[in-house]
């Protein structure tokens, strides 16, 4: 895949970060497989606290907040842009 398309793929759902982080152009794509990463995890997390009656409601309320993080890092892959998304980008998880 070309860095482009590693891009784009590593943001839907963590089965399209792991193609992409095997299949991809890993050394131009680290800024958003890393991104895709964090975003990924975290809404994993958010999945398993959701299960937590006393904090449900907090849990959607944020999950829709990193659902926008997740649309504006699809955004600024199709456009080849390297912007962190807010809140969560300063997370470095890959080297």
């Amino acid at each position: 895949m070309d860095k482009k398309t590693t891009d784009i793929v590593a943001y839907i759902t963590i089965f399209g970060w792991l193609v992409a982080f095997v299949a991809g152009e890993r050394e131009d794509s680290k800024f958003h497989l890393n991104q895709a990463l964090v975003v990924n995890l975290t809404f994993l997390i958010l999945a398993v606290l959701a299960w937590v009656p006393v904090v449900r409601l907090v849990v959607g309320l944020v999950q829709i907040v990193v659902f926008v993080f997740w649309v504006m890092g699809i955004v600024y892959a199709v456009r080849e842009q390297e912007n962190e998304v807010p809140l969560l980008g300063c997370v470095k998880l890959l080297k």
